[in-house]
């Protein structure tokens, strides 16, 4: 196979696969959660700025996330809180191989903010490409949990103007995600000549 069918079959095979489908306590070996940030850290961005900021959990630092995520959801909360989803935040973590959260540094004084969230979100994709290459590996990006919650940004290092993304889970793959779909491209483009 060459390189571009190589490229378009990884792009079209990429599936997000959820913490209920991955096999516990099997844990991805550090070098292959580099080797992504690493692919990661080649995503475009206007100026240079490089705007992604990761932090990673495995390990102990499994619980120590968990603990803290909840503890912020339960405390800043207010009037959406959920018992079950403060719960949930307990278990999800320590369900996965590795954890990582997602922050975007700004350059307000450089750049729109639109141009930095693609440019996170690119480093994101570059993320799911490379896991989407290794047998029985998998994951999923998700803004849910504490991703909105200001407070919370300080956990991640992350400064007043920067933005919490949310977070990327992974683990060893137990059960494949179903193949995807999608819509005619015809249908979404408009080509002028």
């Amino acid at each position: 196979m060459n390189k571009s069918e190589l490229i378009n079959e990884l792009i079209r095979t990429r599936r997000s696969v959820f913490t209920q489908q991955f096999e516990p306590g099997k844990t991805i070996p550090d070098a292959i959660i580099w080797q992504a940030l690493e692919n990661a850290n080649w995503a475009p961005s206007h100026k240079l700025t490089e705007p992604w900021q990761f932090t990673v959990f495995t390990g102990n630092g499994l619980q120590k996330l968990a603990e803290q995520q909840a503890e912020i959801y339960k405390k800043f909360a207010g009037a959406k809180f959920k018992q079950n989803k403060y719960e949930q935040m307990l278990v999800t973590p320590q369900q996965c191989s590795h954890v990582i959260a997602i922050g975007c540094k700004r350059h307000k004084d450089q750049l729109p903010e639109m141009e930095e969230v693609a440019a996170v979100a690119c480093a994101v994709q570059n993320i799911y490409l490379t896991i989407s290459s290794y047998d029985n590996i998998g994951g999923y990006w998700s803004t849910g949990g504490i991703t909105f919650i200001e407070e919370a940004k300080a956990l991640f290092g992350l400064g007043h103007d920067d933005m919490l993304m949310g977070f990327f889970y992974l683990g060893y793959v137990k059960v494949p995600s179903v193949s995807g779909k999608r819509n005619s491209i015809q249908e979404k483009v408009t080509w002028v000549n």
